[in-house]
Order: structure tokens, then sequence, then C-alpha cells
């Protein structure tokens, strides 16, 4: 969230946010609540200190006095415990609204409705050339026994994945080698459970307005995160932290889930859009110094592009848009990874910066060079996540009798081969 401060005193620049981020929160609504919630703590104080001042005077007043001054105390206590409902009312609806207030864009950050007005910045590889007709990512599975993807449709429903074989190795591979890549880089490795408490997606700002794309445990508070990003956020959470300790940065590894409401249709086949998958989420805690989060924002994301250009693949980098950057990002970057059988660039990796508006919802705080009690900034952004980069990987390092060129990076962890799809040979019991 932001600053109650900050709004009250940039109403005008919140607004401008409000509207072309597309958020659905009428401010001078906030505002209204946040002037009447004033008053009434206003007058409790008030009525507070004429309480306090009338029971100095009972001792000492005469037994004429005294009932009257007893009975003027108990009424103001009585008012007092009458206005506690409206307070705590006043107090939650305003918190409530808060939560919908988005961070200001940064002053780059093109203005559009969604993901069609995002701007290319640069585009970096080269395309594959096939002089044979290349298969889809689906048809390569298929080709090779590599996914069943009727057998784990009964077991699992729509939208789930299965890899045998060679793929599942390659998935595995995938992986390893980010996390690995990452940790040489100084990022703290970390496996972290997807299941959380529902207050974590509050502070991680997805909550409100994401509820319909989190799996919900029943009988349970226990909810499913579709990020590493939402339990690693809440690691600190409400922790006064020691200046040296920052920055931290940490490589998570989790299974992620998400209900893909609203994509009734979209990417349908293969790996593109499932309901579970694994995920190596970058995640960084600085100090709140915008030109130290900046570099940070430059960090993950060329982490993220030579992680992409160890595993040889084209892609280009956009800057997100207004509409299509969440409430709580001052700056966004995707990089999309070119998709041979659809001759288009497809997301895979997110890049985002949050200034303190996470921080603040999650209470990430510590003291500064001046003994100053502050909030941290953070940023995410992907490392990789599985198995939608096996969608570019596999389609990109197709050769002409199908099988798949491994790029050099990630031989090391499939035992040295250089290809994958060759006929093995036959494994029998000793």
């Amino acid at each position: 969230m932001l600053d109650l401060k900050f709004i009250r005193e940039n109403a005008g620049a919140v607004k401008h946010a409000i509207a072309v981020k597309g958020v659905t929160l009428d401010l001078d609504d906030l505002l209204q609540v946040d002037r009447e919630l004033l008053e009434l703590k206003q007058r409790v104080e008030a009525m507070q200190a004429e309480r306090n001042a009338n029971a100095k005077i009972v001792p000492k007043a005469t037994p004429d006095e005294r009932p009257a001054l007893i009975q003027k105390g108990k009424d103001l206590a009585e008012e007092l415990k009458s206005l506690e409902p409206q307070l705590r009312a006043h107090e939650d609806m305003l918190r409530q609204l808060l939560l919908r207030v988005p961070n200001i864009p940064h002053e780059s950050v093109p203005v559009g409705r969604d993901d069609s007005e995002n701007v290319e910045l640069r585009r970096e590889g080269t395309l594959p050339h096939f002089d044979f007709t290349p298969l889809d990512h689906v048809e390569l599975l298929e080709k090779h026994g590599w996914a069943d993807p009727e057998r784990v449709a009964r077991v699992s429903g729509s939208r789930s994945y299965l890899l045998k074989g060679d793929a599942a190795m390659l998935e595995m591979a995938v992986l390893t080698f980010t996390m690995n890549f990452l940790a040489a880089r100084g990022f703290t490795p970390l496996t972290t459970s997807a299941l959380v408490r529902p207050e974590t997606f509050v502070a991680s700002g997805h909550f409100p307005g994401g509820e319909d794309q989190v799996y919900k445990i029943e009988g349970s508070e226990m909810m499913l995160a579709g990020t590493a990003e939402v339990p690693v956020n809440s690691l600190y959470a409400g922790e006064q932290l020691p200046l040296d300790a920052l920055p931290m940065a940490f490589a998570a590894l989790s299974a992620a889930f998400r209900s893909e409401a609203g994509s009734a249709g979209r990417d349908v086949r293969g790996l593109i859009r499932v309901h579970e998958f694994r995920k190596v989420e970058q995640y960084v805690l600085c100090r709140a110094d915008e030109a130290e989060a900046m570099r940070w924002f430059a960090a993950i994301l060329a982490n993220a592009e030579a992680l992409l250009q160890a595993l040889e693949l084209p892609y280009r980098v956009v800057q997100n848009c207004t509409g299509d950057m969440g409430a709580g990002k001052v700056l966004m970057y995707d990089i999309e990874t070119w998709v041979p059988s659809e001759q288009i660039y497809r997301e895979t990796h997110s890049c985002s910066y949050l200034g303190d508006w996470q921080a603040r919802r999650t209470g990430l705080r510590y003291r500064d060079e001046h003994g100053k009690l502050v909030f941290a900034h953070t940023l995410n952004n992907t490392g990789i996540a599985s198995p939608r980069i096996l969608v570019p990987l596999l389609e990109n390092h197709q050769q002409a009798d199908g099988t798949i060129r491994v790029p050099a990076a990630l031989r090391p962890y499939l035992g040295g081969r250089e290809v994958l799809g060759q006929v093995a040979t036959a494994v029998t019991a000793s």
C-alpha cells in the first residue's frame, strides 16, 4: 500500500495511477473515510482527556459535588464505549480501501490499456531457420512418447501435464541449471512450500483482486501460491531487519498453482497454460533507495536474459504499459521467448520493481544510517518457469529427424548428452 500521508498530499498523482492502471477505486471515498476517522479519533481523544481530567477532580470534590462528577465519568465512559464499533468500522474500511490503492508508475512507463500496448525495447538472438517442416512442442512430445496427456487428464483433469523419459529429465536439468546459475551470482537458494496462509497474498499484493486465481484448501484457511514470491515475501513479515542484512537476494524454487480463471479456451493444448507448474523465482529485498533498487532491477533482468542466452533461445524484452503492469508495480518488463510453431514471442519472464508498496503491506522495515525506521523496497523476476519454457526449448532446438539438440549449458545435467530423442538401449532386469 501507499503511505496515507503521501496519498493525502498527492491525491492527483494517485488518481492518475488509479485511472491509467484501470483500478476500480474512488479515491474521494477513501479520503472521506480518512477524514471521518480523523474526526472520530479527535472526538475520542477529547472525551478521554475530559474523562481523565474529571477523574482527577473527583477525589478533591466536596461530598455534594462528587455524585455528579462520578456520574459524568460514567456517562463519558459509556459514550466512549459506544463509539468503539464506529471507530473500528472506519479503521477496517480505510484499510480495505488502502489495500486497493495502486502504486505510482515510473515516469518511463507508457500509458496503455493492456498488453497490446506494451512497448518492445529490443530483440536478442537469431530466429531459427528450418530446412524442414518443424513440429510444434505437442507433436515433438508425442513423437518421442514424452507425454501422456490422456492419462494425466483422467487423473488430474484439464490443464495438467505429465512428462516422461528425456522430457522429464530435461525439465529437471533446466530447473537445476537455473538454481546453480543464480547461486553463482550471489542469490541464496531456497526451496519453499506453495502452501501458505491467506495473509501472505495480501502482503504480496495478490489480494484483494486476485482471489479467483488461487486454489483454496477446503476445510482449512490454507491456500496454494502461484509463485514463490508469495511465501518468500512474508518470511520476514513484521520484523525489524538490521541494516547490514540488506540487500537480501533469493532464488526460490517451488511448485506453483494457478486456477487460470478467465482463460477458458486459451492455450488449452500442450504446456503453455497449466494449473500446476514449477518455478524458480528471483526475489530481492533492498534498502529504500530507488537508485539501488533500479540497479537490482537491471541485475535480475540481466540474470533472466543470461539464462535464456545460455539456453540459446531468441527472445525480446518489452516494457509493460500501465494497464498491464499490476497495481503494485512501479516498473515492469516482460521477456518473451520465440515460439516457432506460432511465429510469435510468448511471455516467459516478468521483472517487477514495487518500491515500498509490498513492504508496507508485509511490515518489512529496517533502521537506516540515521536510526530512522523505514520500509524496504522489493523486486522480483522469474528465473525460469517450467513446463512453459520447454515449449520454446523443444521447438527452437528440434532437428530434421525430430531429435532435440541440447544446449551446451544443459549437457552436464543430462549426462553429457548432446541430443535427446535418440533410441535408447532397453533396460533389462539383471
